[in-house]
């Protein structure tokens, strides 16, 4: 999909299947969102940029509520284009229990309406808008975000999962 023509997923849509590397704890290896099929929700985020300051707290209030996602029966999954090496130092520094996939040429971004033309500082530029799909175990979403604000928005998160 071209930079003209984002996808614009909705409420009761399939989520698009994608498969991305990720560092775990037995290595790198591919995920697929196939893989999760049956878990009560995934929550899918995605994120500008490792190691800055709204992805981490970001990061870290998933990481942190983390205990009650398992206990909702939720999976967390990270997406941002930067590589699975930059993941793993950004995941090793904040102790992050979840994968961050890579998605080098925001093919997933696009399938998901994620990949959108911003505006810094003046400058207009493509990049991954901080967004958030809640998909339940049969592969439909659920809920969405598109514009997330980061304060309380796991929290947030949480809430809807329990809610399935």
């Amino acid at each position: 999909m071209s930079e003209n023509e984002a996808a614009q997923l909705s409420v009761g849509d399939a989520a698009p299947e994608f498969t991305l590397s990720a560092l775990t704890r037995d290595g790198e290896k591919t995920i697929s969102l196939a893989d999760y099929k049956g878990k009560k929700a995934v929550v899918l985020y995605f994120y500008p940029k490792d190691d800055t300051p709204g992805c981490t707290k970001e990061a870290c209030a998933f990481r942190d509520l983390r205990a009650q996602f398992d206990e909702a029966g939720a999976e967390i999954l990270g997406i941002s284009a930067d590589s699975v090496d930059s993941h793993d130092k950004f995941a090793a520094k904040f102790t992050l229990p979840f994968p961050l996939l890579s998605d080098p040429d925001h093919a997933v971004a696009d399938k998901f309406g994620a990949w959108k033309e911003k505006t810094n500082y003046g400058r207009t530029y493509w990049g991954i808008q901080r967004s958030t799909f809640v998909i339940d175990k049969t592969g439909i979403v659920r809920k969405i975000w598109a514009s997330v604000k980061v304060d309380e928005h796991a929290e947030k998160v949480l809430e809807i999962v329990k809610g399935l």
